[in-house]
């Protein structure tokens, strides 16, 4: 790798965690930190972030390429001011995608295995036995949002026994998991999900997705699990939804606003359980590998993988 620079625009606090290992896999390439060091905005090849300030890309003239920290991209093309001739390269790992999998997994079976309401009833010192109320061959499990970590997360959930579905914009070949693609097939994908699992990007298409109509087609006592970004939902109904009884209950990982305000409805809502955005976090050391990897490629003139369609914006 020839001598190339590479903006860092995370928190400056947080810059060590990337900054280490690069001087360790990268020492040839000279990173500063966005806020904290001074450069000259024309000698900067690269950018990695999640969210960058708005217009800074747009004032990096010679920017080459943007690396996202995240599967998602919608920090980067949430700015109206994103310069669409630069690549913008989506994170893939095994880590990203084993985590967001492992999630999942935990948060269906405590639904399944109704631990909320054995959390309950120790809570009020009462022993309370109860009967499943179906076999998990019975409870139908739909992933929206078949994509690569929709595939692993269907992947983990398999040995279950629970009948699995994804629906995405295209047909996907996924081994034992039904598919359901297009605009057509989404009702007959909702109404079987008696857990929906939201793994969909954030484009225009799917900014509040997870709304009152959707809910309305999932079944009767349907479950939610929200992993995939906040503006997917519109808050005020899946209140709605969970306080009319028609849904059961609901996992949110990820917010409009985050952190997520101290006096939102979410945090005491009995039929809600918040975690704050740590499905799945993207392991700094993987990160820096893949950048320097991406960079390697790029400066042997071969094509970059996993490079966003910024008409699509995934």
């Amino acid at each position: 790798m020839n001598e190339r620079t590479l903006l860092l625009a995370v928190p400056p606090a947080w810059a060590p965690l990337w900054t280490v290992p690069f001087a360790e896999l990268a020492p040839q390439l000279q990173i500063f930190v966005e806020s904290k060091d001074t450069y000259a905005t024309d000698a900067i090849d690269y950018v990695l972030s999640f969210r960058p300030a708005p217009g800074l890309l747009q004032r990096l003239p010679n920017l080459r390429v943007a690396f996202s920290l995240g599967a998602g991209v919608d920090g980067f093309l949430s700015d109206p001011q994103y310069p669409k001739h630069v690549p913008l390269v989506r994170f893939v790992g095994n880590s990203l995608a084993d985590e967001m999998a492992e999630f999942c997994v935990l948060h269906v079976l405590m639904h399944y295995r109704m631990q909320r309401f054995f959390d309950r009833a120790q809570s009020e010192h009462k022993w309370r036995q109860a009967l499943l109320p179906k076999r998990a061959s019975d409870i139908a499990i739909g992933i929206l949002g078949l994509g690569e970590i929709g595939a692993v997360v269907a992947e983990r959930l398999k040995p279950f026994g629970f009948r699995l579905a994804g629906w995405s914009r295209t047909r996907k070949a996924v081994e034992a998991v039904e598919s359901f693609a297009s605009e057509d097939e989404l009702p007959a994908f909702l109404a079987r999900s008696d857990v929906l699992i939201c793994l969909l990007p954030l484009t225009d298409a799917t900014t509040g997705v997870l709304n009152a109509k959707l809910f309305a087609q999932l079944p009767k006592d349907a479950f939610v699990i929200n992993v995939a970004r906040g503006g997917h939902l519109v808050d005020a109904d899946l209140i709605a939804a969970l306080d009319s009884g028609h849904l059961s209950g609901a996992v949110l990982d990820v917010f409009h606003h985050e952190p997520l305000p101290e006096d939102h409805p979410f945090w005491s809502h009995p039929r809600i359980t918040v975690t704050p955005h740590i499905a799945a976090i993207t392991d700094p050391r993987a990160a820096v590998e893949y950048v320097v990897k991406g960079i390697v490629r790029f400066e042997r003139g071969e094509m970059l993988e996993n490079v966003v369609d910024l008409s699509r914006g995934y």
